[in-house]
């Protein structure tokens, strides 16, 4: 079955970076479009960012021009670059093969001074 496993979140300062990783197995990953999908708390799931299954990618206006989404098909891997963090981005961050649902546990990231 799918199972996704996300790494790499943590406390940073406003401005600060992170690297979100995602290791993908059950399902054939280089063929699947990927989603990252963020919650924060008592929000509703949003999307950031697609990308496809030759590395095309889509932002959400809120992560547009901040984060970078990337993909390494031969070793089942997805990440998420992010650059100027901001207080707003503080929630749960999931990988997922859905925009609308995720299926893992995620990793928290919080954004504070």
């Amino acid at each position: 079955q799918v199972q996704l496993v996300e790494s790499g979140g943590g406390l940073v300062q406003p401005g600060g970076s992170l690297r979100l990783s995602c290791e993908a197995s059950g399902f054939d990953f280089s063929e699947t479009r990927m989603f990252w999908v963020r919650q924060a708390p008592g929000k509703s799931l949003e999307m950031v960012s697609s990308i496809s299954m030759s590395g095309g990618t889509y932002y959400t206006d809120p992560v547009k021009g901040r984060f970078i989404a990337s993909r390494e098909n031969s070793k089942n891997m997805l990440y998420l670059q992010m650059n100027r963090l901001k207080p707003d981005d503080t929630a749960k961050y999931y990988c997922s093969t859905s925009r609308y649902y995720t299926n893992s546990q995620g990793t928290q990231v919080t954004v504070s001074s």
